[in-house]
């Protein structure tokens, strides 16, 4: 069993393309992602692993660990089995997050809080998906490319916590280049953007502390550059985390749809 501080993606060779390539099976659910906001902080190792369970490891980038802070809006939040539902399947969402990987494959996403603006899906999150949601009130506004977000976390315990934001959006991803070997706006391997944005798996522990592993799919983001105007966050220090500088990346995704697939234990 590795370590959480272990620094092995710095030294091996970690498969960062499997997991964007869809289950050959049937999708649980379906959502749409719009107005995703990625803002990220590069965070000392030793700070961020004693938050993971002793099973996952630290996806690190020369030695260091990132958390991000992720608002968006969902709809068409639905399982397969159902149409969406006006007033239940669309919200906004705010997650702050982590990478991990386990064993030196399956790079994913350890969250650690979820605000959403709707009870019933903060319900179902905690209950079916282990996931540390919390209901907040919220607000994503888009004006041309000026976009504002705002969450205050209303329950359970610890209230208060929350974000604001504003960003100028900004043209695709290396939509300047020429001869780029992807389309502009998708994130080339091996590059920040990749490393930070190209997450498909999520990984959560249920009531017993067992190892949960989930997927989703969806095509590559179409990425863009942002701007923040201005930014103030309560939801890092909750955690105990205080960055010590300004965010080291800011990139900004017009969406994308989603398909969700099951949650199944790890065997450790």
């Amino acid at each position: 069993m590795n370590s959480p501080l272990d620094t092995a993606s710095d030294r091996i060779k970690i498969d960062r393309i499997s997991a964007s390539q869809r289950p050959d099976e049937r999708p649980i659910g379906y959502q749409v992602w719009t107005n995703l906001l990625f803002v990220h902080w590069r965070i000392p190792a030793e700070l961020v692993a004693p938050l993971l369970p002793k099973s996952l490891t630290l996806d690190t980038r020369d030695g260091d660990a990132f958390v991000g802070l992720v608002p968006f809006y969902m709809s068409g939040v639905r399982p397969w089995w159902s149409p969406a539902i006006p007033g239940i399947s669309t919200f906004c969402e705010t997650n702050v997050r982590t990478y991990v990987h386990h064993e030196g494959r399956d790079p994913g996403v350890w969250f650690f809080s979820l605000e959403a603006a709707k009870s019933l899906a903060v319900r179902i999150a905690r209950w079916r998906w282990y996931l540390p949601y919390f209901r907040a009130r919220m607000s994503l506004r888009r004006k041309g490319d000026r976009v504002s977000y705002d969450s205050h976390r209303l329950w359970p315990e610890p209230r208060g916590a929350g974000m604001t934001a504003e960003i100028n959006v900004g043209p695709l991803l290396g939509h300047d280049v020429a001869n780029r070997e992807s389309p502009p706006g998708r994130a080339i391997p091996g590059t920040l953007e990749h490393f930070l944005v190209e997450r498909y798996i999520l990984f959560a522990a249920d009531q017993h502390g067992n190892l949960m592993r989930g997927q989703v799919h969806h095509i590559p983001y179409p990425v863009r550059t942002a701007k923040v105007v201005s930014l103030t966050e309560t939801l890092l220090p909750a955690l105990g985390i205080t960055p010590d500088s300004d965010p080291c990346h800011v990139a900004f995704s017009d969406g994308v749809r989603v398909e969700v697939f099951p949650l199944r234990r790890v065997e450790c």
